[in-house]
């Protein structure tokens, strides 16, 4: 990993509390990112097989890939999804100012809940570097994916797709 990088000068204050709150707030989006990096991918070569929602009639191959996903699941189906991850915010992954940003006590490894850590000082710096760095790449990678999707209407650029290119 490049170590540490501020190019804005964000912590020229000196501010800890700050820093901390901005390196949870990263370590969070990253960890985000690289799921939503997985979820756009993963789909293009495995569909689980059943329904999605039984009661609407939806499978889960009848959901697009892409942006597109994000229509097809009902209200109830995102009302699932936010409880549940309002439930792992609130009781599961609470922070705790004893340890660094982003590690909880009620997650080890590979942030599993009640999973052993990391217990060599060395191959947990260097793990939690290799989160850091792969979460700032998941980032960049997850807003291209939207970006090229939005402009073509395709999950993986379908050029041919973009007929509002001023390149044409």
């Amino acid at each position: 990993p490049v170590g540490f990088w501020d190019p804005a000068g964000l912590t020229k204050d000196g501010d800890m509390t700050a820093f901390r709150r901005r390196r949870a707030t990263e370590l969070k989006h990253g960890r985000v990112s690289m799921i939503a990096c997985i979820g756009y991918i993963v789909p293009e070569y495995f569909k689980f097989p059943g329904y999605l929602a039984p009661k609407g009639g939806v499978l889960f191959e009848d959901v697009p890939n892409g942006l597109n996903a994000l229509l097809k699941v009902s209200g109830a189906g995102w009302a699932q999804m936010i409880a549940f991850v309002g439930a792992m915010e609130l009781n599961l992954l609470q922070a705790d100012p004893a340890r660094a940003p982003g590690d909880f006590a009620n997650a080890g490894k590979l942030g599993l809940p009640f999973a052993g850590g990391i217990e060599d000082p060395a191959k947990r710096t260097r793990s939690l570097n290799a989160e850091l760095a792969n979460g700032r790449l998941a980032m960049m990678a997850i807003i291209g994916m939207m970006f090229q999707d939005g402009l073509t209407g395709s999950p993986w650029g379908d050029w041919s797709l973009y007929a509002d290119s001023p390149l044409r």
